[in-house]
C-alpha cells in the first residue's frame, strides 16, 4: 500500500535518482562509517547508504515509515529510533557522527540548533534543506541574507552549499526549491566565546531589530561597550558584523559585567 505524504511532518519524498546519486557522492560513504540519516521517509537515500556501509541508524517519527523500515531490513544492518529528531540526544550515539538527511523544511531552523549541542560528536553532516535556509546558512556578512541563523552556525562549522534540488525531484513536489549542504564542526581550537549561552543572547538582540544601528538594538547595553577597542563603528548595524566581531563584543561585555557567563 502506497504511503500518504503527511503534512504535520512536512514530508516531500525525494524521487529523483540523479538527485539521489550526486547527494551520496557528496556523502562518499564508507564501510565502517557511523552514519545516521534522520527522516528516511521512503528510503530513497536509505538504500544506497546501505548498499555503501555496514550498518546504518535512522530517525524516524512516522510509525508506519518505521515499521516498514524494521520489516524491510535486518536490525544487523539497520537500527530504527522511532523518535522526533528534536528530541534526540545524538551526542549519546558515539563518535566520528556523520549525519545526513532531507530535514523537514518545518522544523529545519530549531533542529539544526539542537544539533549544534553534539557538533563535538560530529564528523560531518550533509542535508536537504530549502534553499533560502541553506542560503541564510552560508550567507556572509552586509548581504541581504545573512543574519541570526549565519553567525549562530558559522560559529560552529564550515559550510559549502553543494547544488540545488527543484521541485519537480520531490513527490510530493514542495512549493519551494531546495539545495544540498555540507556541514563540518569547526575544531576546539577555534576562536570561541567565553559563554555559549552569552554568545546567543547577543546575537538574537542584535538581529531582533536589524535595520538600526547596533548602539540603538542594543539599547541599555551601549554605555558599557568600547566600540573603538572593539575595533567597530558605533554606527554599524548587526548585519555588518563577522562571526569573530560578535565573539569579540560577547567577551567585552562578560568583561564588562553586563552578561552572565
Amino acid at each position: 500500500m502506497a504511503h500518504q505524504a503527511r503534512k504535520r511532518f512536512g514530508q516531500h519524498f525525494l524521487t529523483d535518482e540523479g538527485v539521489i546519486d550526486a547527494i551520496v557522492r557528496g556523502i562518499d560513504p564508507r564501510r565502517d562509517d557511523k552514519m545516521i540519516e534522520i527522516g528516511p521517509g521512503l528510503s530513497a537515500l536509505t538504500g544506497p547508504l546501505l548498499n555503501a556501509l555496514d550498518h546504518l541508524t535512522v530517525v524516524e517519527i512516522d510509525r508506519d515509515l518505521a515499521a516498514r523500515l524494521r520489516s524491510s531490513h535486518s536490525p544487523k544492518r539497520l537500527t530504527v529510533i522511532e523518535q522526533d529528531a528534536l528530541t534526540v540526544d545524538f551526542s549519546a550515539l558515539g563518535n566520528g557522527l556523520r549525519i545526513v538527511g532531507n530535514l523537514p523544511y518545518n522544523i529545519s531552523s530549531p533542529l539544526l540548533f539542537h544539533l549544534m549541542s553534539s557538533a563535538e560528536q560530529v564528523r560531518d553532516q550533509h542535508f536537504m534543506l530549502q534553499r533560502e535556509v541553506i542560503d541564510r546558512m552560508v550567507a556572509q556578512p552586509s548581504s541581504a541574507d545573512y543574519g541570526r541563523l549565519s553567525v549562530m552556525l558559522q560559529s560552529r562549522y564550515r559550510m559549502v552549499k553543494l547544488f540545488d534540488v527543484d521541485p519537480e525531484s520531490f513527490d510530493p513536489p514542495p512549493r519551494v526549491v531546495s539545495a544540498v549542504v555540507r556541514m563540518v564542526p569547526l575544531p576546539e581550537t577555534r576562536h570561541k566565546p567565553a559563554s555559549a549561552k552569552a554568545f546567543e543572547q547577543v546575537v538574537a538582540r542584535a538581529f531582533a531589530q536589524r535595520r538600526k544601528m547596533l548602539r540603538r538594538g542594543l539599547a541599555d547595553w551601549t554605555p558599557s561597550i568600547d566600540w573603538d577597542a572593539l575595533g567597530i563603528p558605533a554606527t554599524a548595524r548587526a548585519e555588518e558584523l563577522s562571526v569573530e566581531q560578535f565573539i569579540l563584543l560577547t567577551d567585552h561585555l562578560l568583561d564588562k559585567g553586563v552578561l552572565a557567563g
